[in-house]
């Protein structure tokens, strides 16, 4: 009975009915060429839907516990965001022969430089110095920069195809590798050195889990995980619904076309970047990094497999290789972000270096 009256409570919130409203939006929105005002409702929809996501998404993880709850979020969010590159570059043709590329590299900036930067910044100015564990903080910034190596610097040098692109051969290894390196990475966090990914106290002991509420039941958890996996469909597609006007202010204030990709990349990752800053004012530092690195670890390694398999009806190259000064902000990252995992501790420094490579990242796509 208990069970059942906290889902019909639930049910009665606003983060259930905006979900669905937003769904309805879409629907309603979907492959069309929309007015103005039209544009408004959407785009309140999608705000809508990206602040129910987080609180949905908050519930499962109060449920699961970490590193879990992050990993549902970060899996969720890039399986939607698989899909629509899939469906939009299906129905682009060559013109979106880079857009794999373009997206993926703009969530790796966003996740490694700006959802890092902010949550490390939140956290140091609460505590003074934010604390993580170095060990699988490390271990997950390994794998996204071999992931990001293999599936976006290799294409570039790789000699099998002219242009950034890899043979058909080169790019089924490419993504068997990275399919299995990133469910290796699952396996390590979730089973075996589950305890590598759970916050920490500042005096480095593991910090135990937070009872402030109770549990929710099973069947609030059902359906907040039915509302997220809602909410998250309807963030992706009404921010494509509202891409058009995006491009067209975008055109019309004589910015390039890659700025458009940053802004839906900013958009769709929006629910992960809340949840971070969140977990960051808890006191929860590691919560944030699992959910940031996790997403471009997740990005890079279920992107590229669906890619590969998507690549047998799509017409067109397939152009994955990164140019010189995307290299340049990828290797940097990796230095910048090694040398802040390593110590297990973050100051207010750290947060700011990887904010402001992540301006650098924002500002050369306005400004190539």
């Amino acid at each position: 009975m208990n069970a059942r009256t906290t889902v019909r409570t639930l049910a009665t919130q606003w983060t259930v009915a905006v979900p669905v409203v937003a769904a309805l939006a879409l629907v309603f929105s979907w492959g069309r060429e929309l007015p103005t005002p039209a544009v408004v409702v959407v785009a309140l929809c999608l705000a809508g839907a990206i602040l129910a996501a987080v609180h949905h998404a908050e519930v499962i993880a109060h449920r699961v516990g970490e590193p879990f709850g992050s990993l549902v979020l970060a899996v969720a969010v890039t399986v939607i965001e698989v899909a629509l590159i899939v469906t939009l570059m299906v129905d682009g043709g060559p013109k979106t022969s880079a857009l794999a590329r373009d997206t993926v590299f703009a969530a790796v900036m966003i996740t490694c430089n700006g959802i890092v930067g902010l949550s490390l910044l939140v956290g140091a100015v609460r505590s003074r110095v934010a604390v993580f564990n170095a060990e699988g903080s490390g271990a997950a910034l390994a794998t996204v920069a071999t992931l990001a190596t293999l599936s976006l610097v290799l294409p570039t040098f790789t000699i099998g195809k002219p242009g950034p692109e890899f043979s058909p051969a080169q790019l089924v290894f490419a993504a068997v590798a990275s399919l299995l390196l990133y469910g290796l990475f699952v396996a390590v966090q979730t089973v075996r050195h589950r305890d590598y990914f759970l916050p920490l106290t500042p005096e480095g002991a593991l910090k135990p889990d937070e009872h402030h509420a109770p549990l929710p039941g099973r069947g609030a958890t059902a359906l907040s995980l039915v509302m997220l996996l809602i909410a998250l469909v309807a963030v992706v597609g009404d921010a494509k619904s509202v891409s058009p006007t995006i491009e067209s202010g975008v055109e019309a204030a004589g910015l390039p076309q890659a700025v458009v990709g940053v802004i839906i990349a900013l958009l769709v990752l929006l629910p992960e970047t809340l949840a971070a800053v969140r977990a960051a004012r808890r006191e929860r530092v590691q919560t944030s990094l699992n959910l940031a690195l996790g997403s471009a670890m997740a990005s890079i390694g279920l992107t590229i497999p669906a890619i590969a398999l998507a690549s047998i009806w799509l017409d067109g190259p397939l152009h994955l290789g990164l140019g010189a000064t995307h290299m340049v902000l990828l290797a940097l990252t990796v230095m910048v972000g090694a040398l802040t995992v390593v110590p297990g501790r973050a100051t207010l420094l750290q947060g700011g270096v990887h904010l402001s490579v992540f301006a650098a990242f924002v500002f050369l796509a306005i400004s190539p």
